[in-house]
């Protein structure tokens, strides 16, 4: 049920943090990848990375907010692989400023970039996906469910995130087509090291939440990323699933 063998996988934002560890998973389940970012340098030290996984793996340095370059990165996906079966969206960023201090050209920047790019991705691979039945896996945050004063559109674009998955996951379930969210906890990234250094006390605050009592590792999405993406979730779609070792229950 969790085979990933004969499948293609396209991850945005995959050359590094959640997407590398999430793509590392899939390509251990078997499916050949296609990771997608705009770092030429973290790119190649992914596919390094990944080669050691096992299975096939490209790299594709695109801009995702960019609807003709997704257009073409999609049939070149699927010109170079044969298909295109499981869509990761998780290319995003953040810019940690209160409303009021935030420009409207860093709240598109934002936007587009977090909620526009799985849009625009899920469109141009939805010829694909439903050849044969697929899966989309969006990347929202734990400010998909809670308020974060000091991200406010990075905010605003997961909890978008979550709705547009329930909104694709209606519209293309008599296509096969399962579409889920996953809404990881504080996970100790390259983004997050920043928030640690931006947000006073925001380490502490969150060991105390969590009742794993530690931050998340990337490869801890690594297994619902694989859950997701294969059959055994035929049957699962719409849904927000969190990862975040219990922060999301406490009162």
């Amino acid at each position: 049920m969790f085979n990933l063998h004969d499948k293609v996988a396209l991850v945005t934002g995959g050359n590094g943090g959640i997407g590398l560890a999430m793509a590392q998973a899939l390509a251990r389940a078997g499916a050949a990848v296609a990771v997608v970012g705009r770092n030429p340098d973290k790119l190649a030290a992914a596919k390094r990375q990944l080669a050691e996984a096992g299975g096939s793996v490209r790299t594709y340095a695109v801009d995702v907010c960019d609807e003709a370059a997704v257009a073409g990165l999609m049939a070149q996906v699927a010109a170079d692989f044969g298909r295109i079966d499981i869509l990761v969206n998780n290319a995003g960023i953040n810019i940690r400023k209160p409303v009021q201090d935030l420009s409207l050209a860093e709240w598109h920047q934002v936007m587009d970039s977090n909620l526009t790019s799985a849009f625009l991705c899920s469109r141009a691979a939805y010829p694909h996906l439903k050849l044969r039945g697929g899966k989309v896996i969006n990347i929202g945050s734990m400010t998909s469910i809670f308020g974060a004063s000091f991200a406010p559109a990075y905010s605003a674009s997961k909890g978008g995130i979550v709705q547009f998955t329930r909104a694709t996951a209606t519209a293309w379930a008599a296509d096969q087509i399962q579409v889920n969210a996953v809404l990881p906890g504080w996970i100790d990234t390259d983004l997050t090291k920043r928030a640690r250094v931006d947000v006073d006390g925001l380490h502490d605050r969150v060991l105390q939440r969590t009742p794993a009592a530690r931050w998340g590792r990337p490869d801890d999405l690594g297994g619902v990323a694989v859950f997701l993406a294969s059959a055994a979730s035929d049957f699962v779609t719409g849904t927000a699933i969190p990862v975040d070792g219990g922060y999301s229950v406490q009162a």
